[in-house]
């Protein structure tokens, strides 16, 4: 009897892991794509990982089922998880192989675009920082040292998800190779159109190296196919609403058919600090939608679902008004599925459209998460931040030096100057990256910004005083051919009245990687309302409260009435905030707050009002410019 029962059970765990390893095709052919044999249209929508809490995942999946489409696609941070060479984490809200076997088990099709560049308004394009130190380093191009750490990169990722492409069970049907390069062939007209040309097949390679062997794909702007195809991958367009341009081009570089794909499908556009917020209506969406389902047009909404930027994940552009765009903490994007993960408008147009052309059923959108108010959060004590000159060892050097000089990736540099004689006239410092708080013995004279190209200042130093200079990195460029200069803090000579500033620099790190310790500024920590806390206006200063809840969900910290900083809950990283708008609240993740006490920290960089409490709203304030 004991032995037919062990019997009977070795037959059904081999059965089990006969089917969890049981493969699936998915093919291009014959201008399309198959999925075990039959045709299957694509109807995606990207949704990253690591920009929503891993304890939301499945809801956000289960919102874009209900949306009406079947394959989730994401891009890979190779920065998010290689934190230092060698170092790999993907645990937590980096848990990549756990985001995609949701998505498998939830029916839907994953598309993985592991870059390793991503641009995705995401810090330096998803580039790890500590790339610049390394010696003959150059990104993005037919370099040695760039494809050891690349190939190093791709393999790493294989161990994790190799397991899940759809040739051995998985959800994972294709891959991206590389990632709208043909863009970059564009802007960097110095490098041969040979050599951009190898180092595009040297990443596809790299890919069928390492395991990956389901099909390939590129995505480009229609125009810049010449530049961005390669041999053995799929051309995609993005951004393109011209169903006949598009089928003339992919034909082009596709031995003449299809499939046809545009695997950015824009809902809604990426949003910048000190500019307005972009919208696209819900019914210009739910046309194009249309246009492209009655013309058996692939597609993938870029965001279906943007999420937030938490920490200092997000990324910068450019343009010739401004020499840094830093993207806003909120990635909402306009997309269908709000950054809290709500139905809007669109969503809901959207998916009355899918629902007259698909052929599966298409669920009902899962109820929202709880959303709470928390009318006062009172802060206690407030820290001088200059103050950590008494307590910190600096580095010091002839020389202001980079961020990556002093091994520091994120956050804050405070450079400090002591002067024996007086001088003054026009502080100028071109290689400002990227914003700075100037004072003088502690006394704040001026604001230098690279967003508004404020480079220099009038400054008067007197006789044995100390300059302070609190640097900030806002997010490494991720899109266009500056991508190659993205040293942060001070990257040239400081002058005064003409003369280089040089001998005796002070640097004082403040990586801020972790909530600050606020035990660490010891006597420089004071209660709030009293004498000495009023004295820090003007000056950059960490505040601390705790407020108790008796339940939890999501809410919004309203930070209309403070400057600039940062804010960490329960000693994680939220993300940016900043008076000019148009974002003005911060998304706190209802996962990220307990019954009982919880803990805020924030760094104000401005303080140019002494602060004594904050409060949350239900509703998201991200169109509100000043």
């Amino acid at each position: 009897m004991k032995t037919n029962l062990i019997c009977v059970l070795l037959m059904l765990f081999s059965s089990l892991g006969f089917a969890a390893s049981k493969k699936t095709t998915f093919e291009i052919k014959d201008g399309h794509f198959y999925r075990n044999g039959e045709v299957v249209s694509i109807h995606a929508g990207e949704m990253h990982y690591a920009r929503i809490p891993h304890q939301y995942w499945r809801h956000r999946l289960q919102m874009m089922k209900g949306m009406g489409l079947n394959t989730v696609a994401t891009y890979v941070f190779w920065n998010l998880h290689e934190t230092e060479p060698g170092k790999w984490d993907f645990s937590g809200d980096k848990n990549l192989a756990e985001y995609i076997r949701i998505a498998g088990e939830e029916g839907m099709m994953v598309i993985l675009r592991p870059g390793p560049y991503v641009c995705a308004e995401w810090e330096y394009g998803g580039y790890p920082w500590w790339l610049q130190n390394i010696p003959g380093m150059e990104i993005r191009r037919d370099n040695p040292a760039f494809l050891e750490r690349t190939k190093s990169y791709i393999e790493r990722l294989y161990q994790e998800v190799g397991d899940l492409q759809c040739t051995k069970g998985g959800p994972i049907v294709m891959v991206q190779c590389e990632n709208e390069f043909g863009s970059y062939v564009a802007q960097r007209k110095d490098i041969p159109l040979e050599e951009h040309r190898a180092y595009n097949a040297k990443i596809k390679q790299q890919l069928a190296d390492a395991g990956f062997n389901v099909p390939l794909f590129t995505s480009d702007g229609s125009w810049l196919f010449e530049g961005g195809t390669t041999e053995g991958a799929l051309p995609t367009a993005n951004g393109e609403s011209d169903i006949e341009n598009l089928k003339k081009v992919v034909d082009q570089y596709h031995g003449g058919k299809g499939p046809y794909m545009v695997a950015e499908f824009y809902p809604g556009w990426l949003s910048h600090w000190a500019e307005p917020f972009p919208q696209v209506s819900a019914s210009e969406i739910a046309r194009q939608t249309e246009a492209y389902l009655k013309n058996d047009v692939s597609f993938n909404f870029y965001m279906v679902h943007g999420g937030t930027n938490f920490g200092f994940t997000s990324g910068a552009n450019y343009d010739k008004r401004r020499d840094i765009q830093p993207d806003m903490t909120s990635y909402d994007y306009d997309a269908p599925i709000s950054e809290a993960g709500w139905v809007t408008p669109k969503y809901d147009s959207i998916r009355n459209v899918m629902k007259r052309y698909v052929k599966y059923a298409i669920p009902d959108a899962p109820a929202p998460n709880p959303v709470i108010e928390i009318p006062s959060i009172k802060l206690t004590k407030v820290a001088d931040v200059l103050a950590l000159t008494e307590s910190t060892t600096p580095v010091t050097n002839n020389d202001p030096q980079t961020f990556e000089q002093l091994n520091q990736g994120y956050g804050y540099v405070l450079y400090t100057r002591h002067f024996n004689q007086p001088i003054s006239g026009t502080l100028e410092i071109p290689g400002l990256r990227d914003y700075a708080v100037v004072y003088v013995d502690g006394e704040k004279v001026g604001v230098l910004n690279r967003n508004t190209q404020t480079y220099s200042m009038e400054i008067d130093v007197p006789f044995n005083a100390t300059l302070e200079i609190l640097v900030e990195n806002m997010g490494r460029i991720n899109y266009g051919s500056e991508i190659v200069h993205n040293t942060k803090g001070i990257i040239s000579p400081v002058t005064i009245a003409g003369k280089e500033i040089t001998g005796g620099w002070n640097m004082y790190r403040l990586p801020m990687s972790e909530a600050p310790d606020l035990q660490t500024l010891k006597r420089n920590v004071y209660t709030i309302g009293s004498t000495q806390a009023n004295k820090l206006k003007d000056c950059p200063a960490i505040y601390e409260g705790t407020f108790t809840l008796d339940q939890t969900g999501d809410t919004f910290i309203d930070m209309e009435a403070w400057g600039k900083g940062i804010i960490f809950i329960n000693g994680i990283n939220i993300g940016r905030y900043w008076q000019v708008g148009p974002q003005q609240t911060l998304y706190i993740p209802g996962v990220w707050l307990k019954k009982g006490e919880n803990k805020i920290t924030i760094f104000e960089q401005l303080n140019e009002t002494v602060q004594s409490e904050v409060s949350t709203v239900k509703q998201p304030v991200l169109m509100k410019l000043k």
